[in-house]
This record gives C-alpha cells, sequence and structure tokens, in this order.
C-alpha cells in the first residue's frame, strides 16, 4: 500500500573542511553544541512520550478494569495526549540511529502503518477476524506473540504500537463524519471480550517497552549508549544525520507518504490516524519537530545552539529563509481542517478550501526541502532525501 516517492534530491559535496575558517565554514565549537543540544533534544522528547505513555497505559488498564463509555472515553482522550507528544519525534527518524537501525529498530513495532484492522480483530463484515477472535490459532495473548506477529505475512499486518492501540479503542471508523464508534460493551459482554481486553493491555505495555528503550539509548547520563556515540562522533557526521532526519520527514515521509498518498488516491485507509480521526494532529506534531530540530527548543526547557545557528554562521540569509519557510509549513499545516478524511471523500472538488489546505501544507513541506538540502551544502556536508 506504500507509494514510494518519485522525486530524489542529493546535496552531494565535500566534507567540512572549512572548520573554523572564514571562507564559509563554521566553527568546530558551534558544531559541537548544536549536535549535543540536539542529543539532549531527543532524550527529552523521548522522556516527554514516554511520560504520557504511561499515563494512558493507566487509563487504559482503568477502562479494562470496568469498561464503562466515561473509562473509554478517558482512554481515549489518554491516547490522543501521548500522541501529540509522539508525533515530534518522527523528526529523529531516517539515518539508522535506535529506532531506524536495520537490526535492532523498533519503529516498524511503534508506529508502522497503514493497518489491516482483520489482522486484529474483528471488522464489518467479519465478526470472526483477528487474533483476537482465534484462540484456536493463538490461545495465549502475550508480549512475544504480538512482536512475533507484526508484519509477519505482510507489512499491514500490523499487531503492535500506536495505531493497533488506537483501532482497539476506536474501532473501524465507518462514520462518513466522525471517527470510530467501537462500544465499551466490546470489553465486556461481547465476544471474546477477555481476550481483547489482554490484547489491549499488553500491547499497550508493549509499546511502554519500546518507548523506554529509546529513552534508554539517548540518556545523557548513559554510559556507553547511542547518546554517547553520537555526540562523540566527528560533529560533521552527526549533523548530517540531523540534517537528512529532518529533510526526509519533510519531504519524503509528511508531505509524501502521509499526506499526497492519501490526498492523491482520496484514500481513507492511507490517512496515519484513521481510526481516531487524529491525522490532523499528526501531521501539526511532525511539522512542529521538524521545527524543533532547527531551532534547538524542546521538551523539559531543552535549549542551546541550534542548526539554525549552525547555518546562520555560514550563511545568514538562508538561515533565515529555512526559518521562515518552516514557520510557514506548521502555519500551512494548522490550517487544514479536522477531521483529515473529510478531504478524501469522493466528490469534493480540489477547489474544495478544505481540500486546497491540505494540498497548500503538502506544497509547503515540499518547497522547505530544497532549502534544507541548500543547508547542507552550504555546511559542506552530503544528505540523501526523496
Amino acid at each position: 500500500m506504500r507509494i514510494q516517492p518519485i522525486i530524489s534530491t542529493v546535496a552531494a559535496v565535500g566534507l567540512l573542511a572549512s572548520c573554523g575558517s572564514d571562507d564559509g565554514g563554521v566553527s568546530a565549537d558551534t558544531l559541537a553544541h548544536a549536535v549535543d543540544t540536539y542529543a539532549q533534544g531527543v532524550h527529552a522528547s523521548y522522556a516527554a512520550s514516554l511520560e504520557s505513555a504511561t499515563a494512558m497505559d493507566a487509563a487504559i488498564d482503568a477502562f479494562i478494569a470496568d469498561p464503562t463509555d466515561a473509562t473509554m472515553t478517558a482512554a481515549r482522550d489518554a491516547w490522543l495526549a501521548a500522541r501529540d507528544d509522539y508525533g515530534p519525534t518522527e523528526a529523529f527518524r531516517f539515518y539508522d540511529g535506535p529506532i531506524d537501525n536495520e537490526a535492532t529498530g523498533t519503529e516498524g513495532l511503534i508506529n508502522a502503518w497503514p493497518m489491516d484492522e482483520a489482522y486484529v480483530d474483528y471488522v464489518e463484515g467479519d465478526a470472526e477476524a483477528g487474533i483476537i477472535n482465534n484462540p484456536d490459532e493463538f490461545p495465549t495473548i502475550d508480549a512475544a506473540l504480538l512482536t512475533e506477529a507484526n508484519e509477519a505475512g505482510g507489512e499491514t499486518n500490523i499487531s503492535t504500537g500506536w495505531h493497533a492501540i488506537e483501532f482497539l479503542l476506536w474501532g473501524q471508523d465507518l462514520s462518513e463524519d466522525g471517527a470510530g464508534e467501537r462500544p465499551a460493551s466490546d470489553y465486556s459482554d461481547a465476544a471474546n471480550a477477555d481476550r481483547r481486553g489482554t490484547y489491549l493491555a499488553e500491547v499497550t505495555d508493549l509499546l511502554l517497552v519500546h518507548l523506554d528503550e529509546l529513552v534508554v539509548a539517548w540518556d545523557p547520563a548513559g554510559d556507553g549508549n547511542f547518546y554517547d556515540e553520537f555526540t562523540s562522533a566527528d560533529p560533521e557526521e552527526s549533523m548530517t544525520d540531523i540534517i537528512t532526519g529532518i529533510g526526509e520527514l519533510s519531504r519524503g515521509e509528511l508531505a509524501g507518504e502521509r499526506m499526497n498518498v492519501a490526498y492523491a488516491a482520496r484514500s481513507q485507509e492511507d490517512e496515519h490516524s484513521c481510526f481516531s480521526d487524529n491525522t490532523h494532529n499528526d501531521i501539526i506534531a511532525n511539522a512542529v519537530g521538524i521545527q524543533r530540530v532547527l531551532t534547538g527548543d524542546y521538551p523539559g526547557g531543552v535549549s542551546g545552539t541550534s542548526v539554525l545557528d549552525v547555518i546562520r554562521e555560514a550563511d545568514g540569509d538562508l538561515a533565515d529563509t529555512l526559518e521562515a519557510e518552516v514557520a510557514a509549513s506548521v502555519s500551512a499545516v494548522e490550517m487544514i481542517p479536522a477531521p483529515f478524511d473529510q478531504h478524501l471523500r469522493d466528490g469534493v472538488s480540489d477547489d474544495d478550501p478544505g481540500r486546497s489546505s491540505v494540498l497548500t501544507g503538502i506544497t509547503a513541506l515540499e518547497d522547505q526541502t530544497p532549502t534544507i538540502v541548500s543547508a547542507a551544502e552550504v555546511l559542506g556536508l552530503t544528505i540523501n532525501v526523496t
């Protein structure tokens, strides 16, 4: 279901040979300080995500123990709040860091999508679909089973992470103008209610495990962890990773896979948080993540020498342009009316204000990406972004 972006941009130039010189380079101290600010910001961001996800876990446990409309609403609200904290961390991907490492990365267990709902639970037209409703094949629902099952046999066979939890809280979105309407009774007197509750508890606990691993990997107080590796490496290499992350998120991932695929195909199945109708907030949070990386302002009061400071030392006008473009893209996606899926419906004209706002957001994110690439060039770095 994934459509790969067509356009590829490569900034391929020499390494930062002029550090500390007067011919366009930046000082080694500025570069190192910006890398350190970023690494501390990554840790603070994942810590914030873990904290709100832990609150979500408590709300979900309360719901499972007493499945009422009120406790379900509280669990859903906690998911939405936690999701807002996770969204900006998407800017820390795409360079083989702890979340994306080919051998050990957990991104596919945390945030994979789109999801085939029938892989997990019942769907319209098939009351016996999914792991939950198949006790003969899956007698025990636990973390080991859910981890092994994730993407087994196909990339839409999602059994873990944010969207599995989302589906279990909201159910399919079959409404023309609202989110999914899964009843609380699914966890009390419906078929396989106990197994459904076990699944929701296990998958939420598993998300906490994976988020905690990221917090530990980026902990400034850690010894021999990824934070140590990242901040002790050649700062040119680390800055290359930083700019690659925001460049790839900006166009190939956010403007492309997360927005344009759904926009062009008018496909609700391809929107990011389709069960809860939270896609508009996902998009905003991703765009804000790019902005935070550039400005060096992170949760928990973490701030310091920023990526923009590095760029500004080499080319002030370029830094100003990039700062303005990213602020404009954040503003553009904030203007997309919720829910996002209303702009994907057949019959909605491309001139419709809501649908036009989606294209404006896509265009703003695409337009800032060449400036991100130019920033790499002026620093003498090599990045590859789609």
